[in-house]
């Protein structure tokens, strides 16, 4: 980066960065938990000699501070491949349950906006279709920082909801499911070649608040993928020619990461053999009434603090599936209503 001609090629510069950026995340945290724990050590041993019970205190303090920063440095090592690092769009849309599904994908939606706020990542709704009464009937999320994709390519999948239901006069439980489709941004468009015969495009007015926010011009674009029924729409810019050219560039890589998922026998179910979005497909179950908790069906891991996991407090949820934690799915979903 010294040298005299680094930015002759910028593209190439820019690269070099991205690398040197990746690099640092990985020696920077080493680096300093080394630097920590001979501190600690060396404090440990004078509190030890002088048994100083304020500095031993100290020492744990730290040691329970170290442990949390190796935990997230670990999960660093389990993100092996080129697109963990990406950044990624979220793609949430209702299943079976009519309103209650819309206002489910919508809560959903809201959850994943907040824990990547809670990450220091940025995001960006770049297209919602609203239902006719309540929540959306799809809407994709644009999430940037590093490793978004790593983390969440774990939540790609059926999540199911069980409450008492506030469309219902008669307050009756309700079970809704919504999707979650996940996909990485690439820095390079995919080696992806798509005739224009096997896409549907369309046009249409974007969304907004109303009033003098309305964009009066069809700058919204959606494009349906025939063959394989993909379809990704982006409405959030004004121009209709970037909304074009987002839309091309999401489709281009959602056809790429489903030809990568079909290698793998796990994302092949995933991808080349989609579950409904209904009972039995579930990933996680997110249980409001009769009880609380949310219990995923892969790891077995749940918690009853329901209201922090809507809030976007789902870490504990999504490490446990990156550590690879698995239990059997049928004792995993016995104890569910």
């Amino acid at each position: 980066m010294s040298a005299p001609d680094f930015w002759t090629n910028a593209e190439k510069a820019k690269g070099t960065i991205a690398e040197l950026k990746t690099v640092k995340g990985i020696v920077s945290p080493h680096e300093t938990l080394t630097k920590d724990v001979e501190e600690a050590a060396i404090l440990l041993e004078m509190a030890i000699e002088e048994k100083d019970e304020a500095t031993l205190r100290e020492v744990e303090a730290k040691a329970a501070a170290m442990r949390h920063d190796l935990g997230r440095y670990e999960l660093r090592t389990l993100f092996r491949k080129p697109e963990d690092l990406l950044n990624a769009y979220l793609t949430v849309h209702p299943g079976a349950g009519g309103t209650e599904a819309c206002d489910w994908a919508a809560m959903l939606l809201r959850m994943y906006t907040r824990w990547s706020e809670r990450q220091g990542f940025k995001n960006e709704i770049i297209d919602v279709l609203p239902a006719d009464e309540a929540g959306v009937k799809s809407a994709t999320l644009h999430v940037i920082g590093e490793y978004a994709f790593g983390f969440l390519k774990a939540e790609a999948g059926v999540h199911r909801l069980v409450r008492i239901s506030p469309f219902d006069a008669a307050k009756r439980r309700q079970t809704s499911f919504a999707g979650v489709d996940v996909t990485p941004e690439f820095e390079e468009e995919p080696d992806i070649v798509i005739p224009e015969s096997e896409v549907r495009r369309d046009t249409y007015r974007s969304g907004g608040a109303g009033g003098q926010y309305v964009n009066k011009t069809e700058s919204a674009v959606r494009l349906t993928h025939i063959p394989t029924g993909i379809v990704v729409a982006v409405q959030n810019e004004r121009s209709q020619g970037k909304n074009n050219a987002l839309a091309w560039k999401l489709l281009k890589a959602k056809l790429y990461q489903k030809r990568l998922a079909e290698k793998e026998a796990e994302a092949q179910k995933a991808y080349g053999a989609k579950m409904d979005v209904a009972f039995g497909s579930q990933i996680r179950s997110y249980v409001l009434q009769p009880y609380q908790m949310v219990k995923d069906h892969r790891t077995g891991e749940h918690t009853s603090q329901t209201d922090d996991v809507l809030d976007g407090e789902i870490d504990a949820l999504i490490e446990a599936k990156l550590r690879g934690k698995t239990i059997d799915r049928k004792s995993a979903e016995e104890d569910m209503p």
